[in-house]
């Protein structure tokens, strides 16, 4: 049986499902996930767009989304890729490690590298 995952925002007007597993997991430093999650760092994992499913009314700025009521972030909607923020799922999912970790000249000193994770210093996709 495939693993299936929920998420959503805050108030529970936008909700989401995401059949299987992701094909990349990882945190990003950038200047544009640091503002977009009011963090950090975005802590991330890619479905393929066929893999999830979304109810309710969300907005979208710029490829990200979220609920335009509580102001949560949720996910970005691509042709190639359905990036959901990890903490917008229900439960804590210690399983998906992130494995990548982009913009690490952005990482704040007082965070280490994650263990086995690949390191980029700048795009998560060279």
């Amino acid at each position: 049986m495939n693993k299936e995952y929920s998420g959503g925002c805050r108030c529970g007007a936008v909700r989401y499902t995401l059949q299987g597993e992701p094909f990349k997991a990882g945190l990003c430093h950038c200047t544009e996930c640091r503002k977009e999650t009011g963090s950090a760092f975005l802590y991330y994992a890619d479905w393929l767009p066929s893999q999830i499913l979304v109810s309710g009314d969300y907005a979208t700025y710029e490829g990200r989304s979220f609920c335009p009521k509580c102001g949560s972030t949720l996910f970005h909607l691509g042709d190639k890729q359905a990036e959901i923020a990890v903490g917008s799922l229900d439960e804590a999912p210690a399983a998906l490690m992130p494995l990548r970790e982009g913009w690490i000249k952005r990482r704040e000193p007082w965070l280490v590298a994650v263990v086995g994770a690949g390191q980029f210093r700048e795009d998560t996709d060279v």
